[in-house]
């Protein structure tokens, strides 16, 4: 159900107040996985609700490295499998959203006379699985053809490189795009409605009560079947369902610092194999910046907001600094983000390094469907065995998946270069662009270091429901990521344009501004 072509969350509430609707599938999380699983259902013609207790993507879907890949390090533990589903994966989603999802080329750089060998044929074995949805071959490249490929990197010993392909993409904006999609096919996302309990009848669940979290109404909702996508926070919806339920999740966390284009120019990433801590590094280029990482850090808790270790952070600008030819200081950060990975034990884990990202489907006896583990590249993947065993539970209809070729809201083949970041809206853009001329001022930046414009302010409220001021900062703009300070120095011209649209007061915006302070200090580096 879109209103005017755009997702209405007024509208969507009033239609769960209106009528005692009974909904094919309740989808619980508004993560990768929620936001598939609810177009897989929906699109299979099923009366489909998904639930987000905050925005959609807003834990660790938006915090990701940004890359559609096959997983070069899965390679090296033998799981040939899990590659190859997911270089498949890669290569549908790159067809299916060509104006969120790219290609782009990765460098190693080789130092050591034994690696270019071992890193060329292992290359060759992941051009060789993904077929014909490969994106470019690999190749070693000479000592001067990695230099021209990586202008900044440590040329110090440097040997040679190997050049290979994977995909990029912008994961908060590819989740709205799936929301939106999920919308213009009849469905019903919901970003601020928390779910607080599962109902059970004769031991089954079947459906949930739910809050909507600014106003605290309640609704109590049917469904033939409930499928938990929540994430890192998939325990806690199994032990509403039975407290007895032993946790599952193990959760890892991952850092990225955020650091200036400058630092990597060139349009290539760099990828380094192994570093100290077993994990692979990444120095990607993405919207005009550097972005630095990963960190494998076990953790105990699964917070909302989870916040870097001093210790992960000296580790990723030492790393940065050995392999980068200007050495990265703490003062050159303009964000650190943090993203917590939903790890699923098995017998005999050793540390999450080493932890298989295959997803798991669960079925408990009362019929609560949970899916999780998996990663953003396989979230489509996820979504149909979600479906497929939930509409098993439920006795639906037998339905054939659609999405493995479906475009997704705003499919342009070929992004209009000369949109910037605008490009990121598909076939919306001419839409924002006319947005952006309706006031004066609208079409101007919303700060001068960060490259959005203040009618995209008003744009994401009308169609993409963007509900608070760090809904619009940190996923419908990616300003938060891209330079948390300038972020913070926007957010009363947000909030100002976000109240005009929401029908919100002075005292909601102040409200406002402090909410996104509090988060927005735990992504600056002091």
């Amino acid at each position: 159900m879109t209103i005017d072509g755009h997702m209405d969350r007024e509208a969507y509430l009033a239609r769960l107040r209106s009528s005692p609707e009974f909904w094919d599938i309740i989808v619980v999380g508004g993560g990768a996985t929620g936001l598939g699983t609810a177009l897989e259902a929906v699109s299979r013609g099923y009366r489909t609700l998904l639930l987000e207790q905050d925005d959609f993507a807003k834990a660790t879907s938006s915090r990701s490295t940004k890359l559609v890949h096959g997983g070069v390090r899965y390679l090296q533990q033998g799981n040939v499998s899990l590659v190859m589903e997911a270089l498949r994966e890669r290569g549908r989603l790159l067809a299916n959203a060509p104006h969120v999802a790219h290609n782009l080329p990765f460098v190693v750089p080789i130092y050591d006379w034994w690696e270019g060998p071992f890193y060329g044929v292992g290359m060759k074995l992941y051009d060789l699985l993904a077929g014909k949805l490969g994106l470019g071959p690999s190749k070693l490249l000479s000592r001067e053809e990695t230099l021209a490929r990586l202008p900044n990197i440590e040329a110090k010993g440097l040997r040679n490189g190997v050049i290979y392909h994977d995909g990029q993409f912008d994961d908060a904006r590819l989740a709205i795009c799936l929301a939106r999609t999920i919308a213009d096919k009849g469905g019903v996302p919901l970003n601020h409605v928390r779910v607080t309990e599962l109902r059970k009848r004769g031991g089954n669940v079947v459906g949930v009560r739910a809050c909507d979290v600014e106003t605290g109404e309640a609704f109590e909702l049917d469904a033939r079947v409930v499928v938990n996508a929540t994430g890192i926070f998939s325990d806690d919806v199994r032990q509403m369902d039975d407290p007895a339920e032993e946790r599952l999740i193990a959760p890892s966390q991952g850092v990225h610092l955020v650091l200036d284009g400058s630092f990597l120019a060139g349009d290539s990433a760099i990828m380094v194999p192994k570093t100290a801590d077993g994990r692979v590094l990444f120095a990607v280029p993405w919207h005009g910046r550097t972005i630095v990482g990963t960190t494998d850090t076990e953790i105990d808790d699964t917070p909302l907001e989870p916040r870097a270790r001093e210790e992960e952070i000296a580790f990723l600008l030492e790393h940065a600094a050995i392999y980068l030819d200007r050495d990265p200081k703490r003062e050159d950060v303009l964000s650190v983000y943090c993203g917590v990975r939903p790890l699923v034990r098995t017998a005999g884990d050793k540390g999450t390094a080493a932890l298989a990202r295959d997803h798991v489907l669960m079925i408990s006896k009362s019929n609560l469907v949970t899916i999780t583990g998996g990663k953003w590249t396989t979230y489509r993947k996820m979504a149909e065995d979600a479906v497929d065993t939930a509409a098993l539970v439920a006795g639906l209809d037998e339905r054939p998946s659609e999405t493995a070729t479906m475009r997704l809201h705003g499919w342009l083949k070929h992004p209009v270069e000369t949109d910037g970041l605008l490009s990121l809206y598909g076939s919306d853009a001419p839409a924002v662009r006319r947005t952006m001329r309706e006031r004066p001022g609208w079409d101007q930046l919303l700060h001068p270091r960060l490259p959005y414009f203040a009618g995209e302010v008003a744009w994401a409220a009308r169609n993409e429901m963007a509900w608070t001021v760090e809904d619009v900062l940190a996923r419908r703009t990616r300003a938060l990521l891209l330079d948390a300070r300038a972020s913070i120095e926007a957010a009363p011209a947000v909030a100002a344009i976000l109240a005009e649209e929401l029908g919100r007061d002075a005292a909601w915006q102040q409200r406002q501004l402090d909410d996104y302070r509090t988060v927005a200090e735990g992504y600056v580096l002091s």
